[in-house]
């Protein structure tokens, strides 16, 4: 082997050193740049989920506040439900009280009346 011959397999092993290097400053920089995007796409879908989490804890509260307005509804209805019972009792004790008074009226009335007795069997004492 001459010199001519080492000096080229010199420069050969030198350029095909630089082009592994470049192969692999490329693939590199390749694989930097897909991770910047993939970041960036993780960063959008992120902002994504946030604002779709925004908007279900707005609708949450919404229902929550919704809920609690039905629960006060509902209790209120108890509550007058409630007053209109006692309201019935009250008039049923009444209208009791009356029929009482107008059954004792009665009897009276046929207590006095010497012609309008009647025994216990509703037979007219005449």
């Amino acid at each position: 082997m001459d010199t001519n011959q080492i000096v080229m397999i010199i420069i050969g092993v030198i350029i095909l050193l630089a082009v592994i290097g470049l192969v692999v400053f490329l693939a590199r920089k390749r694989s930097r740049q897909h991770l910047k995007n993939q970041q960036e796409k993780d960063r959008h879908r992120a902002a994504e989920m946030r604002e779709k989490a925004k908007a279900s804890e707005f609708d949450a509260r919404e229902r929550e506040a919704k809920a609690t307005m039905a629960e006060a509804e509902a209790q209120r209805a108890e509550v007058d439900a409630e007053r209109l019972r006692r309201e019935a009792e009250e008039r049923q004790r009444d209208a009791q009280g009356l029929r009482d008074e107008t059954l004792n009226d009665s009897r009276k009335a046929d207590e006095l009346d010497p012609d309008g007795r009647v025994d216990r069997q509703g037979h007219d004492g005449r």
